[in-house]
């Protein structure tokens, strides 16, 4: 594994532990951040503090990329294109230097199939807008048991686990929940990036860039 950046990934939750200073962040190292901007597992919302966190973190200098929380009952082509809707409205006027995410934990195993497709249809969806997307799950409880991690593939997939690498490829690996980083009150988590995908989305210009 050669890692090019080191980031962290936040919502709401994080901001509710006391006030986060992106310039500290920035300064100590971190290159990039992942913000929550909504999701659809407590109905439809938009997280209270994605406008603070986006204009802050790229205030900053911070690559910034942007996950929407994904609810169980996404298991339809329909479903699927309605969540990324719901996403899209939340981001469109935004740059993001790293990829958007769906972010996949909730759904049952036995839905596995009809929730692989649906993952796929929400990233295609918004591709088509021009957007540079992929999921997030953990290494076994998510790429294994709730979707095949072997038919979303073509989009960059951002891995959950902790004590030891993934054991699948994977442009991001989250590996701590309970890292520490000046500028933020409490645990968050951490990962590494092992391909330089800001540099990819500037380029492809995705991403509204």
């Amino acid at each position: 594994m050669a890692v090019i950046k080191e980031g962290i990934d936040i919502s709401h939750w994080n901001n509710d532990a006391g006030p986060i200073d992106f310039r500290k962040v920035a300064a100590s190292g971190i290159s990039f951040v992942i913000i929550k901007a909504g999701g659809s597992d407590a109905g439809f919302y938009k997280d209270k503090n994605f406008e603070a966190n986006y204009a802050a973190a790229t205030a900053a200098g911070l690559d910034v990329g942007a996950y929407y929380f994904i609810g169980p009952k996404m298991l339809t082509k329909k479903d699927a294109e309605a969540d990324a809707k719901r996403f899209y409205n939340i981001i469109k006027d935004k740059k993001f230097s790293m990829p958007i995410y769906l972010d996949l934990e909730t759904s049952d195993p036995k839905d596995k199939a009809a929730a692989t497709s649906a993952a796929a249809d929400f990233c295609k969806w918004l591709e088509k807008k021009g957007y540079f997307v992929g999921i997030y799950a953990s290494d076994i409880s998510g790429f294994r048991d709730r979707v095949d991690g072997s038919k979303l593939t073509r989009f960059t997939l951002w891995v959950a686990r902790y004590g030891r690498e993934p054991s699948r490829a994977y442009d991001v690996w989250q590996y701590t929940s309970t890292g520490r980083v000046p500028g933020i009150h409490g645990n968050v988590d951490r990962n590494y990036m092992v391909r330089d995908l800001p540099a990819i989305i500037r380029k492809a210009h995705k991403n509204n860039y």
